[in-house]
């Protein structure tokens, strides 16, 4: 366990604000938050906890005289900054929930979250942002009455972060502040998570004080690290994982935040502070791979030769301690000089030479990255778990772990497979149910308490879970974020040339599409524009056809997220149907069948630059 520090109460007891009253009166020196006031600031900004105490009363009374209430949605839209992280923690004392929107969030997804969740206020970072919530403030169906921004200068006629925490200085009273947050109890909602359904709308995911804070206890257990150890918190806070591991986990801990901004920046980040844990969703872990890969492609074959020579005895070591085995005294004694020779120099430039606990999770992790890092004795600990269930379930742990496993289950946590394979779950990390436009809560699971994950996965004779398929179609993309490939693809089938289209994207960084031209719509389309082509397979190669693909496509990309946008795509000249096994008989895609048939195709989408 990594944190032996004193509980203000018994785990399923404690709040989020008297963590944080303890972590001011009894770490109070310590560095809690830092960050760099600019994209090319050269030094670090750094809060202590009772500095951040002080700061959150203030931003508490700020929000109180803009008249956000106790149980209200407040949301938020920005990136990793002292406001954002800040004002979560002042709504909280307050007993409001704040909500995050993803920043790469379309128009209209903004807009259903604004509407189901009532909220009066939203706080943004900028021009962008505005952008996309100004209209809101006129759509009568939205309750949205307030804009706070934190870029002064692109606030216009709206409330500034900065005049709110002034009018908070002047109108604080440390009794109404300390009376608020002692109001507050386990059963009540720390926050909404909106997480994609397979409609495209996002569900809001209520999670209570004793959903996160038991997370945060049953998580800390598994991880062995010095206390008060650094954080790099570069992951979006619309995220559970980093609501997680930047917000509750580091309050649990007393642990010191860095926050980075621009998420491209965190190799860059890591470099210079040398970590002792870094949680990265498998994107980062390729990247990061990659990068060390084109290193050893420029050192002189010897030094090649001697890494790979100390590679193969970091695997050696890791695969007894995967079985539970006592690693060979001399094989801990070659490992350790060739750790020390081969392989700490060139991690010390990466700055991950300090490295004690790794993880990944949001989705799986290619087991050939796993077993790339392995050979650095860098242990990558896989996990699984939802928004649903306040984060993870399944933890691999360094005392028990299965390299291409998800671990196994954290205290609390029960599961089961149901005769299909679908892995259920119950605890009381576990939600209570999904938001409904009211304000009550939906109930997703069975009478014994069950929920269904959706997830298809089997647990060995030890007890590790290993996913093997998933029952949603939702696509996880391999930096974790989650995308409804029905919702790209009535998008992009809105345009009369495309009958029938699949998306493809499950581990993969971006989307890629298959195309069917419409066996109707399309020649009607070509004969009304002087089009001749006789087949339907002519129409597809047609370069003005072409042309308005490519249109089409873009037009639908501007109504979708980043994450949900079609960076390629392939026309193909064949219209799918039951008889050649794409459909069912219902007409429905059957996308394994469609995967096995284009693999090929889908897999030259990502390899041609």
């Amino acid at each position: 366990m990594t944190t032996n520090l004193r509980l203000p109460g018994r785990p399923e007891e404690i709040t989020l604000p008297a963590l944080l009253a303890r972590n001011a009166a009894e770490h109070g020196d310590l560095p809690a938050l830092s960050w760099r006031a600019g994209p090319h600031a050269a030094e670090w900004t750094t809060l202590t906890w009772s500095e951040v105490r002080r700061q959150v009363a203030v931003l508490a009374s700020g929000y109180t005289a803009l008249g956000v209430e106790r149980g209200e949605h407040v949301l938020m839209m920005m990136g990793n900054r002292p406001e954002h992280w800040l004002s979560d923690l002042a709504l909280v004392h307050l007993g409001a929930v704040p909500v995050t929107v993803y920043g790469t969030s379309a128009p209209e997804q903004i807009a259903h979250i604004a509407r189901h969740s009532r909220a009066r206020v939203a706080v943004i970072e900028g021009a962008r942002e505005l952008a996309r919530w100004e209209p809101l403030l006129a759509d009568a169906d939205v309750s949205l009455e307030r804009l706070v921004v934190a870029e002064a200068a692109d606030a216009g006629a709206h409330r500034t972060y900065g005049s709110l925490y002034a009018s908070g200085a002047r109108t604080h009273r440390a009794d109404a502040f300390e009376k608020a947050w002692q109001e507050t109890r386990p059963e009540d909602p720390l926050t909404v998570v909106y997480t994609s359904g397979t409609t495209g709308d996002p569900k809001g995911v209520r999670l209570t004080h004793r959903n996160l804070m038991l997370q945060a206890v049953r998580l800390d257990r598994h991880v062995d690290l010095p206390e008060h150890a650094e954080h790099i918190c570069y992951l979006p806070f619309a995220h559970i994982a980093e609501r997680v591991l930047g917000i509750y986990l580091p309050l649990l801990r007393a642990a010191h935040v860095r926050l980075c901004a621009d998420p491209t920046a965190v190799s860059g980040a890591v470099r210079e502070l040398h970590p002792v844990q870094f949680f990265g969703v498998p994107r980062v872990w390729e990247k990061l791979a990659a990068t060390v890969r084109a290193v050893l492609a420029q050192l002189p074959e010897a030094q090649r030769a001697a890494i790979e020579a100390a590679n193969d005895l970091a695997r050696a070591r890791a695969g007894h301690r995967e079985r539970g085995e006592e690693v060979p005294a001399a094989l801990e004694a070659s490992y350790a000089t060739a750790k020390e020779q081969a392989l700490d120099p060139l991690l010390r430039l990466a700055g991950l030479d300090r490295l004690a606990w790794t993880a990944s999770a949001t989705a799986p992790m290619p087991i050939d990255v796993v077993r790339f890092w392995a050979g650095w004795g860098i242990t990558i600990m896989d996990a699984w778990g939802l928004t649903e269930t306040a984060g993870v379930c399944t933890v691999n742990s360094p005392d028990a772990f299965r390299l291409g496993s998800v671990g196994r289950p954290i205290e609390g946590v029960e599961l089961r497979l149901a005769e299909d394979g679908e892995i259920l779950t119950r605890g009381e990390t576990v939600f209570a149910g999904y938001l409904r436009p009211d304000g009550s809560v939906e109930n997703a699971s069975d009478a014994q308490g069950w929920f269904p994950t959706g997830d298809i996965g089997r647990l060995d004779e030890d007890g590790f879970l290993w996913l093997t398929d998933r029952k949603k179609e939702l696509i996880i993309t391999s930096n974790g974020k989650n995308v409804s490939p029905a919702l790209v693809e009535n998008t992009v089938k809105e345009h009369p040339l495309i009958g029938q289209a699949m998306v493809h994207g499950d581990g993969r960084s971006y989307l890629v599409a298959l195309l069917v031209l419409d066996a109707e719509l399309a020649p009607a389309w070509a004969a009304a524009r002087g089009i001749e082509a006789p087949t339907l397979a002519a129409l597809a190669e047609h370069p003005t056809v072409r042309e308005e693909l490519a249109r089409a496509v873009e037009a639908a990309n501007a109504r979708l997220n980043r994450t949900e946008q079609i960076k390629r795509y392939r026309v193909l000249t064949e219209e799918w149907g039951p008889e050649t096994g794409e459909l069912t008989p219902s007409l429905k895609l059957r996308r394994r069948v469609i995967h096995a048939k284009y693999a090929t195709l889908l897999d030259a989408l990502y390899d041609t630059p």
